[in-house]
């Protein structure tokens, strides 16, 4: 298959950019604790969490149920999951990076399972040391003193965390359909085959409401800019997080949820070089784990891979050790990338008024 057949006219590709209008002069509060982030060479690097987000043992177990269901499949014995026909509108692959959440059910019983087991040992940490000063601050014996508070204090304040670690796992674990349902539809998505970004609107003049009709916010991906927005945590720490604004409407993306704010700019920076990576059909796809099954569709890709002899099962054979290693690489990687010192080549394109 040509890349001509396969990729839309509209594809992005950094070489093929056209001249764009001026933009348009951002609001104060869209300018204010927000660093516009270059445009162009791109190293070949991602947040970390994307590249752990599949490792080799998951790709292995993947391909074994696959395998499985169509040996049965082919003898007729194959019997689908309750979930299996449930679109939970997500997609990672070699033609569109689509995200979704959870619904806020869902959200409950993980959360429910999560802070519990952490209120729990942090609980639990902080209980041993307390209790020792308890204890050399009265006359009463020990052992009493012991059996008095687990029954008195220990009970509920290790109890409740306890009982909501418990419940939460013995509903994720057992009871999945009461917790495994899909959310209303896709938040955004970048769409490498075709060069657009994808904004879905709840509020298209209530037509969601009315006829569950999903409004669409879409533009070339090079009228958006990264910025990397700042925003101080409950304890006053900055916390970064990286976003995608269109240049002259009110189209916005908020990664917060794909990569979650921290106190380093740099992760949000390796994310913007992936985005670019992966929307640039002039280059293969950004080589992670969770895109190797998909190679060889993507024209540029295969192509690629078959110039530089790629072995097409690099990930999913690597071993634990390795994997690891890789990562830790990648965090090197991260952490000295050069963002901030690179000329924004979209400035080729467009006059920016701010």
């Amino acid at each position: 298959m040509s890349n001509e057949s396969w990729y839309a006219e509209t594809a992005y590709g950094m070489s093929e950019v056209p001249q764009q209008e001026r933009s348009t002069e951002r609001l104060w509060i869209m300018r204010f604790a927000k660093v516009r982030l270059p445009w162009g060479n791109a190293e070949d690097i991602t947040s970390v969490n994307l590249l752990e987000k599949f490792s080799p043992k998951k790709l292995r177990l993947h391909e074994g149920f696959k395998k499985e269901r169509e040996e049965q499949i082919a003898t007729n014995t194959y019997a689908p999951s309750p979930f299996e026909h449930i679109d939970f509108h997500i997609r990672d692959d070699h033609e569109r990076f689509r995200y979704a959440l959870l619904p806020a059910s869902s959200h409950f019983w993980l959360y429910m399972r999560l802070f519990g087991k952490w209120f729990f040992y942090i609980f639990f940490t902080l209980s041993i040391p307390s209790h020792f000063v308890m204890t050399s601050a009265t006359t009463e014996p020990f052992w009493e003193l012991t059996k008095r508070s687990i029954f008195e204090y220990y009970s509920w304040f290790l109890g409740l965390p306890l009982l909501s670690w418990a419940i939460g796992s013995l509903v994720i674990k057992h009871f999945p359909s009461l917790w495994i349902k899909p959310s209303r539809g896709p938040i955004w998505e970048l769409n490498r085959r075709t060069g657009l970004v994808t904004v879905f609107d709840y509020k298209n003049n209530g037509e969601y409401k009315k006829s569950g009709t999903i409004g669409e916010l879409n533009a070339p991906f090079y009228e958006f800019d990264a910025y990397i927005a700042t925003s101080p945590d409950s304890q006053g720490m900055p916390m970064n997080v990286l976003y995608l604004a269109h240049r002259y409407r009110n189209i916005m993306i908020n990664f917060g949820a794909l990569l979650c704010p921290g106190p380093e700019t740099q992760p949000a920076c390796a994310l913007w070089d992936f985005i670019q990576n992966y929307m640039d059909v002039s280059r293969p796809l950004p080589d992670l784990p969770q895109y190797e099954e998909y190679r060889h569709l993507d024209p540029t890709t295969a192509e690629y891979d078959r110039l530089t002899g790629r072995n097409p099962r690099f990930w999913i054979d690597m071993d634990d050790a390795t994997f690891k290693q890789v990562v830790r690489e990648m965090h090197q990687r991260v952490d000295s990338i050069d963002t901030f010192e690179r000329p924004n080549l979209m400035a080729r394109y467009v006059t920016y008024v701010d």
